[in-house]
């Protein structure tokens, strides 16, 4: 087994989401000029531990982009659990397209910089794929998404709101209208696949 494939010990686990959770704050604020020495004093930590978890600055930003991806999912996990199907589904794709311009700037910094902002993601693509289906469907059961629906026209609709939230930084209440007009095109009525 190497040396990658080991889970880390609590302690390691910490100190990485300390470092993931500083270096947002601090590439946010500073940009790529943000030295790792300011990301290390931020999250409490000596530059040695960064460097044992990213050996190099695009490693840490991918990791920064990957964490907040399964944060994201972590939340569909929870909303399912906790919320009824249909504010699960619609608030899960609230969030996905509120995280846009914070995952733009950073995006943006990683491009610049010759970075694929997308490098690593494939799995996780996937597992946010299933987990939109997953809501989707369960929406459907319960009433409160239209059956005709399906799911290539949901992630077309999705990624073209997501796109334009995140190129022209929407302003939270242009955000807000925009998903009231598309959430109500997804709600069920007599002969849109609801009645």
């Amino acid at each position: 087994m190497n040396a990658d494939a080991r889970p880390l010990r609590a302690d390691a686990r910490r100190n990485r989401a300390r470092v993931l959770q500083a270096a947002e704050v601090i590439l946010a604020r500073d940009g790529l000029s943000a030295p790792m020495r300011a990301i290390a004093q931020e999250a409490g930590v000596g530059l040695g531990t960064i460097y044992r978890h990213f050996p190099t600055q695009e490693a840490l930003y991918q990791a920064i982009i990957i964490d907040r991806t399964r944060r994201l999912l972590a939340e569909a996990d929870t909303l399912r659990a906790t919320a009824d199907p249909g504010t699960a589904f619609f608030e899960f794709l609230t969030r996905i397209v509120g995280d846009a311009e914070q995952k733009k700037a950073l995006a943006d910094v990683l491009t610049d910089a010759g970075i694929d902002p997308k490098a690593g993601l494939a799995d996780i693509q996937r597992d946010m794929r299933h987990a939109i289906e997953t809501l989707l469907a369960d929406a459907q059961r319960s009433g409160a998404v239209r059956r005709d629906l399906e799911l290539p026209e949901l992630l077309a609709l999705l990624g073209a709101t997501y796109m334009a939230a995140e190129r022209n930084r929407w302003s939270p209440e242009l955000r807000g209208r925009t998903l009231a007009l598309l959430f109500d095109a997804f709600r069920p009525r007599p002969g849109n696949g609801g009645g």
